[in-house]
């Protein structure tokens, strides 16, 4: 949903001056002194009638739960005069709603309203739900682009969004392609927390402090006043309160309170940034950063395409193949033709595809009232998925029709997997749940799951393997939904075992956490066997199940046994703990690399028919690795985000997709 208002006609000499507030990095978060600091800032804009309307760019709470959306929009509701809105990272990547609830509450994700003849245009950022570099989603540019094709190409236009326009952000350039057919003055952000003036191609840009106290004199904001031509940036400190470390009780010379915070006066500063725009373009057109290129494409010509399509939204899951019999592909043998197949995505805009897996031609089409995280699984010939309007949804995989829909008490962000007649998947109620495959009826409820779930559960006979955004990875009796136990590694939210997928291999099930490790823990007991260093949230398994590989943070991919390890050795003293035995370890050469996308393999190709291994990156490249040594095979660069999954299809094809709306088939 878009805001788009009219305040005002084109900027002209005769229009008057004004100014308004600029706020970033809120930070909203129940029981932070973030609040505190932010309500400060609030009822110092009220006090202030010279301030037309507020914008808020992005990171408004800290880590996107619907409590902390609700709070932050009960603080700013206060605001007397109008606000407009775009959500950052920290609203994005942990949303328990997949986004859903920031739109519900603002009623908007992108806004456009012209205010003293300027056009003044935001949009979110993502990539919403899945850790990668930063993405502005693929359906806002086709409403930026939109924007630009409408409006008066003389109108100064200025543009707000949460992340810097440099390489902080993925698709950048392509940004700054659609900015620059528009008469864009300036560009303002956030992310950074701190003042600063900056220039993207030629076109002026400015970034905010955040709200916070924290390293700065105090809780604050910018003031950006409009004057004719020249705008003036200053900082607002507000009135209100800063901890200091080491207070005691009485205070130094009295200003210091017995709980650690002494009382910050309000001040403006003198303006730390001033731009005088420009009747014409603010910038040199032939100014230009360089641009992601495809050349690395040209040292593998032997991966072709053999169909891309791109969608008009991101692509926030995987896409998987079904074949001619309604059977998904397992990477360990062929699949056969492609004709007769489908391929199956879903988008961030409720939508589910089925297209042509020969020609990428759309089959049928349906449509949800939510965005969409999960990878559909098939089985008995029905398409399985969640969706965050609340619903688990079966649909006939012939036609696309509705079979049948579970509603949960949150968004279902989960992806399912099926087993025994059985759609085992997790919600954002605190509820795992087992559904009957056929009629969608409820088998099974698990209620005391702490934080919210968005990956797809490891299940066999024996167990189901989940992990949630509260340090807790689960193993439940898939026949009774009995919990059997739980393993936690005791740290912050932020290093949960929640987006990594799972895996089980020889009595082990085998997981990555952010804090850059990877765990085996005894399938039986859940008891740790051991903590390897290296990766993040990627793992994957090796078709015979002998091997585990992790995907680390810089370059490296390390493959481990799953049965053979060695005693750690302490001061000369041999202890009970053990470690993998580490096969190889390959310089893969991705760069930087934070993707969650698990690793996939396929046997009998690559070297020696030993197998390949497909790495995904968070930057829209996949690195095929030889099993046998861990060389690189080939790469490819597909798109310009994060690869959600890559499926092995056999005889030398995959299918992708990747964040930036693109899915399609490789062949080499």
């Amino acid at each position: 949903m878009v805001l788009s208002l009219t305040c005002s006609a084109v900027l002209s000499a005769q229009e008057p001056d004004f100014s308004f507030a600029y706020l970033s990095d809120i930070h909203i978060a129940h029981g932070a002194k973030s609040v505190e600091d932010a309500q400060a800032c609030i009822e110092d804009i009220n006090r202030n009638p010279e301030l037309k309307f507020s914008i808020f760019a992005g990171d408004i709470t800290e880590f996107g739960t619907d409590e902390e959306i609700a709070l932050a929009k009960s603080i700013f509701d206060k605001l007397e005069r109008p606000y407009y809105i775009v959500a950052g990272n920290h609203d994005a990547k942990w949303s328990e709603s997949g986004c859903n609830t920031f739109v519900k509450r603002f009623g908007y994700e992108e806004f456009a309203f012209d205010y003293g003849g300027i056009k003044f245009v935001g949009t979110n950022s993502g990539p919403n739900m899945r850790m990668a570099p930063a993405l502005l989603p693929r359906e806002s540019m086709v409403w930026l682009d939109s924007i630009s094709r409408t409006i008066d190409p003389e109108q100064p236009l200025i543009f707000i969004n949460h992340y810097p326009m440099d390489t902080s952000m993925l698709n950048y350039s392509q940004v700054l392609d659609v900015l620059k057919r528009m008469n864009t003055q300036l560009i303002m952000s956030g992310h950074w927390h701190q003042n600063r003036p900056m220039v993207y191609e030629g076109i002026p840009a400015v970034i905010g402090r955040s709200t916070m106290c924290t390293g700065k004199e105090g809780p604050g904001y910018t003031i950006v006043k409009v004057e004719g031509s020249v705008i003036t940036f200053s900082e607002r400190i507000v009135a209100g309160t800063k901890a200091v470390k080491g207070s005691t009780a009485g205070g130094e010379k009295g200003i210091r309170s017995s709980d650690g915070k002494i009382p910050v006066e309000a001040k403006t500063s003198y303006p730390w940034f001033t731009l005088r725009m420009s009747r014409g373009k603010a910038f040199d057109s032939s100014v230009v950063y360089p641009k992601r290129d495809y050349t690395v494409n040209d040292s593998y010509p032997n991966v072709k395409r053999v169909w891309r399509r791109q969608d008009n939204s991101d692509i926030g899951a995987g896409a998987i193949y079904v074949m001619q019999n309604g059977r998904m592909a397992d990477g360990k043998k062929s699949v056969g033709k492609l004709v007769g197949g489908k391929v199956i995505y879903a988008n961030t805009a409720g939508m589910v595809y089925a297209l042509d897996a020969a020609s990428g031609e759309v089959i049928w089409s349906f449509k949800s009232n939510g965005k969409l995280f999960s990878t559909p699984a098939v089985a008995d010939g029905l398409v399985v998925f969640g969706s965050s309007d609340n619903n688990v949804y079966a649909l006939d995989l012939a036609t696309g029709k509705k079979r049948w829909s579970f509603e949960c008490g949150k968004s279902v962000l989960g992806s399912p997997s099926i087993y025994g007649g059985k759609v085992f998947i997790g919600a954002s109620d605190n509820c795992f749940r087992a559904l009957d495959l056929k009629s969608g009826k409820l088998l099974w409820c698990y209620d005391k799951i702490k934080g919210f779930i968005e990956a797809k559960p490891f299940v066999d006979k024996e167990q189901v393997v989940i992990g949630d955004w509260a340090n807790t990875l689960y193993s439940f009796n898939p026949a009774d939904g009995k919990l059997q136990w739980t393993w936690s590694n005791g740290g912050s939210r932020m290093l949960s075992p929640a987006a990594t997928y799972p895996v089980k291999a020889n009595g082990k099930i085998i997981f990555a956490t952010p804090e850059r490790v990877s765990y085996a823990v005894d399938a039986k007991t859940g008891k740790q066997l051991w903590r390897a260093a290296g990766g993040r949230e990627s793992v994957g398994l090796s078709p015979d199940k002998n091997i585990y590989y992790v995907k680390t943070m810089v370059d490296s991919v390390y493959a481990f046994s799953t049965k053979e390890t060695y005693p750690v050795v302490k001061d000369g003293v041999v202890t009970e703990k053990v470690l993998p035995v580490k096969i190889w370890s390959a310089d893969a050469d991705y760069g930087y690399e934070i993707g969650p996308t698990p690793t996939t393999a396929v046997a009998g190709e690559g070297k020696n028919g030993a197998g390949l291994l497909f790495v995904a990156t968070d930057k829209g490249d996949i690195v095929a690795l030889n099993s046998i040594d861990g060389s690189i095979a080939w790469r490819h660069r597909f798109g310009m985000a994060l690869i959600n999954y890559v499926q092995p299809l056999g005889q030398n094809r995959i299918l992708v997709s990747s964040m930036d709306g693109f899915v399609g088939v490789l062949e080499y």
